[in-house]
């Protein structure tokens, strides 16, 4: 008999690996898309005009009645939403193990950046059929990534049904470690490390959370060949396309055809940071470097050769944009350099990045010559990283040799000595692993410190005047929670925690406070 209520076109259930793929797809998608405002807050990039919303966020504002700066929200709540869900639930429930512990590390993941950025965020009312969701802060939210952290351990620790694995081999399984078991679980180790990497203010760090960070970063990425990173064909374009989200063909950092006026103008702390500015006095008008990373991060002025960046709030079209010529995708030079190119792999954890974070806890807790040796590693990290990623563009970049390698590590930007190494060596060296790409971690690395420029030498200090004119002279310290569906739709709790007052995105967060 026909059932009339049923349309074997349109089910109503789904799979496992129907929706991993698309998920993955969103944790490039909409991180890429936040960092777009966030780089304007690192100094990563600015733009090249001076319209109101372009500069609003280069002097520590934002866009009112906006969702710029919602995407994270969104992707929790929506993008990721109940199709996570859904993809643990029917994994648990047929035992592709693998899927369930997968979706517990990207729940966790999620969690963790949205309250990096926002504060307080929705977690217990989530999903639930009512209209009014309560915010909960930091401390619940921060332990519970930590639940689902455990959770994901366990799935991996459990057989898969058969077939499993070839599943998440396959060109539409898991676009980050097609499966590999080991590698989720540094990648899960990887995140508690940088969780715990927060809390530097806090006055159990030193005796507590700066071993938890030595001990998850040992138990994480034993090499930049294990970093997370989401694959990306690069053969069609927009966002529904399968192309890298920074890549022109994705067409969120520039217009395709025409020039991008609001993101992805290289900013001047990279250029400072690569041509000297680590601990001596950057150089003026350079075109090369003892620092190798300088030709296969950014691109020079093409008519001149010089590399120069652009500064908040002030636009200039003259200054090289991530993408190069930005007039079609095969237009030289250097269309895509680094991770900008339309098949480029996205990253969204290094080695590196955790090296300079062991660096800095053991630093704090005293064991220089541990703290060396960290600091050491994350350089030469993200010159692997470079050479496995990063070399894009037309031409192709040429790999980091070892000759060039050896002589930046022997060089006066490099500390040679536990004795000599200081907290603004390691944090800078973290800020270049970082630049580009890994927009959050960039900017929990600056609040924690607050801004401070003797260890962030090269950021361009704003002035009392440079302020946006709702910031009462004060750096941004948190997102606000997204437009559309919090002050729309869930006012009285937006209205409660006082997301609505001008200064909101002014105050510190939880995780920065003592």
């Amino acid at each position: 008999m026909l059932d009339v209520n049923k349309d074997p076109a349109f089910p109503q259930t789904t799979k496992a690996e129907y929706l991993l793929a698309p998920i993955q797809f969103q944790m490039a998608n909409n991180t890429a898309t936040d960092n777009r405002v966030i780089f304007k807050y690192t100094q990563d990039m600015v733009g090249q005009d001076q319209t109101t919303f372009t500069i609003a966020w280069e002097k520590h504002g934002y866009q009112s009645n906006s969702d710029v700066g919602g995407s994270m929200w969104r992707m929790v709540y929506i993008g990721l939403g109940l199709n996570l869900e859904e993809m643990i639930k029917e994994a648990e429930a047929s035992n592709k193990w693998t899927y369930a512990g997968i979706g517990y590390a990207i729940k966790a993941w999620g969690y963790q950046l949205l309250t990096d950025i926002h504060g307080p965020v929705v977690l217990d009312d989530v999903f639930k059929n009512q209209l009014e969701f309560r915010y909960q802060d930091q401390p619940e939210v921060y332990a519970r990534v930590r639940e689902w952290s455990q959770k994901a351990l366990e799935c991996f620790n459990k057989p898969d049904a058969d077939g499993v694995a070839g599943l998440l081999a396959g060109v539409s399984g898991d676009q980050i470690y097609k499966g590999d078991r080991p590698k989720w679980r540094k990648f899960i180790y990887g995140l508690l490390a940088q969780q715990y990497s927060h809390f530097i203010n806090k006055p159990q760090f030193n005796t507590q959370y700066a071993d938890s960070v030595v001990k998850y970063v040992d138990l994480s990425f034993a090499n930049s060949t294990e970093d997370a990173t989401i694959n990306f064909g690069g053969n069609t374009s927009g966002s529904g396309g399968d192309s890298n989200p920074f890549s022109q063909n994705f067409g969120i950092y520039t217009a395709t055809a025409t020039t991008s006026s609001t993101f992805g103008r290289i900013a001047q702390p990279i250029v400072n940071l690569l041509t000297g500015g680590v601990r001596g006095t950057p150089a003026v008008d350079p075109k090369t470097s003892v620092d190798p990373r300088l030709t296969r991060m950014i691109n020079p002025v093409p008519s001149t050769g010089i590399y120069r960046g652009a500064f908040p709030f002030n636009g200039n079209a003259t200054v090289p944009h991530i993408l190069g010529a930005l007039s079609g995708t095969s237009l030289v030079p250097f269309p895509g350099k680094y991770l900008y190119s339309n098949n480029a792999r996205y990253p969204i954890m290094s080695y590196a990045q955790l090296q300079f974070a062991k660096a800095e806890a053991l630093f704090k807790k005293g064991n220089s010559g541990g703290a060396l040796t960290a600091y050491q590693n994350g350089i030469r990290g993200h010159m692997e990283f470079i050479n496995l990623y990063g070399r894009n563009g037309t031409p192709a970049v040429a790999v980091i040799t070892p000759a060039e390698i050896n002589a930046y590590m022997i060089s006066s930007e490099v500390a040679q000595t536990g004795t000599a190494l200081t907290i603004a060596d390691i944090m800078q060296q973290k800020y270049i692993a970082q630049w580009g790409w890994a927009g959050m971690e960039q900017w929990s690395d600056l609040r924690k410190y607050h801004y401070d420029p003797l260890i962030y030498k090269n950021y361009i200090q704003l002035q009392s005047g440079d302020f946006f004119e709702k910031n009462n002279g004060k750096y941004a310290y948190r997102l606000r929670p997204r437009y559309a569906s919090e002050y729309s739709f869930n006012r009285n709790e937006y209205n409660k925690w006082g997301c609505g007052e001008d200064g909101y995105h002014t105050l510190e967060t939880w995780s920065n406070l003592p």
